[in-house]
């Protein structure tokens, strides 16, 4: 018998529920049991569900092609014979919140892609390499849910990871203001350029949300668990402008930044290259040998030639050069749905599975 856990995929036939389904085949830890979707998908074989709508490189996985999708409302039956669910539910933001917690209170274990949760004061929001530390408000979340091994972590919005991390890399100089400009693919709202035509060779200038989560998002992943609540960093101002570009993959971010502290251009490059975690210590699966990449070209980081880097889980960092009003300026790039989405998300999984939080029922 096999000693995978088993997940189950909520919103298994989204976007982010392909690229989950995707990343776990062939997973050493994980494997998919369970795909869940909305009322009109369950029933069907997960082929015939997505039907045409598979967005993945490559075929649907053998695996999971003949899997009978369950109704994602049907809490009891999707979670009765799994380990712990990954979430990409399509619903309201109440909706998700009120699921997520019903099934962190079968026992269940909840990692999300979805924003519902990422302000409840005690469920971490996870960048694995950066803030581990906060999966301890844990604890203090399942004594509000009244569960022994329930709980509910999720990873934050695709937008920050191109710019956060460098951010991070950098806080013994002590970054206190920042302007970012993100230019966000596509995928990031699900779509590709055949659902949505009108964006080829277009620009819009307006992503719902997108601003404030940019903004705020990075404060609370620097924040402190303060009497089992996180508290949000309140050292570091950022302000942000959130663009939709016509490239299916890749978020690129301009920023600027002022430091309370002097440093170098050779300093703050090496801060990038060696900076590391907890996930490389462990070795996850999904982990990037180097996190951060710093390239010295003047035309990069390029959405076509670097999101793929270390497999989409990388960052790339290029164009560092002083400011004539702030300090430093710097161009930053991840990739939006592994990265910044359903491959961060299974990262956190397994640092919660390394950390103990995740085991088998």
């Amino acid at each position: 018998m096999s000693e995978k856990l088993k997940v189950a995929v909520l919103g298994g036939t989204g976007m982010v529920g392909q690229r989950f389904i995707s990343i776990l085949n062939d997973h050493p830890w994980f494997e998919v049991k369970t795909i869940a979707a909305s009322p009109r998908s369950a029933g069907q074989t997960y082929e015939e569900a997505v039907g045409s709508r598979w967005k993945m490189d490559g075929e649907i996985p053998a695996s999971v092609k003949d899997i009978v999708v369950k109704d994602v409302t049907d809490v009891k039956a999707v979670s009765e014979d799994v380990d712990f669910v990954l979430s990409a539910v399509n619903m309201s933001k109440d909706e998700i919140k009120a699921i997520e917690e019903e099934y962190a209170k079968t026992e269940t274990p909840v990692v999300s892609n979805n924003s519902a949760h990422r302000w409840t004061p005690d469920v971490p929001m996870i960048i694995p390499e950066i803030n581990p530390g906060h999966m301890d408000v844990i604890e203090f979340q399942k004594k509000r849910l009244g569960t022994t091994n329930g709980f509910i972590a999720v990873k934050p919005n695709c937008s920050i990871q191109s710019y956060t991390p460098a951010l991070t890399a950098w806080k013994e100089f002590e970054p206190y203001e920042v302007v970012a400009t993100t230019y966000q693919a596509i995928s990031g709202a699900g779509k590709n350029f055949e659902e949505w035509p009108e964006m080829v060779g277009n620009v819009i200038p307006f992503i719902s949300g997108e601003e404030e989560k940019s903004e705020k998002e990075p404060l609370r992943i620097w924040g402190k668990i303060e009497n089992g609540v996180i508290v949000p960093a309140d050292d570091v101002k950022i302000t942000c402008q959130c663009i939709r570009i016509p490239v299916l993959y890749g978020h690129t971010a301009a920023a600027f930044v002022k430091f309370k502290k002097k440093a170098t251009k050779e300093q703050l490059i090496e801060k990038l290259e060696s900076f590391s975690g907890v996930p490389q210590e462990l070795k996850l699966p999904s982990a990037p040998k180097q996190f951060i990449q710093y390239m010295q070209e003047d035309n990069r980081p390029q959405v076509a030639l670097d999101v793929n880097y270390e497999g989409g889980m990388g960052v790339s960092i290029g164009r560092l050069r002083e400011d004539t009003i702030y300090d430093w300026k710097f161009v930053g790039l991840s990739h939006n749905t592994l990265r910044g989405a359903a491959g961060g998300a299974v990262e956190c999984a397994e640092l919660l599975k390394a950390s103990g939080y995740i085991n088998k029922k």
